[in-house]
């Protein structure tokens, strides 16, 4: 299989950051009372807002996830080896 060059990572990159940007600022534009930010679709898909009995596992498992990949990309990041 070929390697993958840089410029293909960077665009993905860019791409990914552009469609994020996109529709977060067409939620916003929707105005608070849509209530479509990712931020609020986070707090809708862990069980915080509304609050419902999901929340008992949607914020462990939010927290876990985000945890785990923090503690796994920085030493990836860093390692030089």
């Amino acid at each position: 299989m070929p390697e993958i060059p840089s410029w293909a990572w960077i665009i993905w990159v860019a791409v990914t950051v552009v469609s994020f940007a996109v529709l977060e600022a067409l939620a916003i534009l929707n105005g608070p009372a849509h209530r479509d930010t990712l931020s609020d679709n986070i707090r809708r898909l862990i069980g915080v807002d509304p609050p419902s009995r999901a929340r008992l596992v949607g914020i462990p498992l939010f927290l876990a996830v985000l945890l785990g990949f923090v503690a796994w990309f920085i030493p990836h990041i860093l390692d030089t080896a």
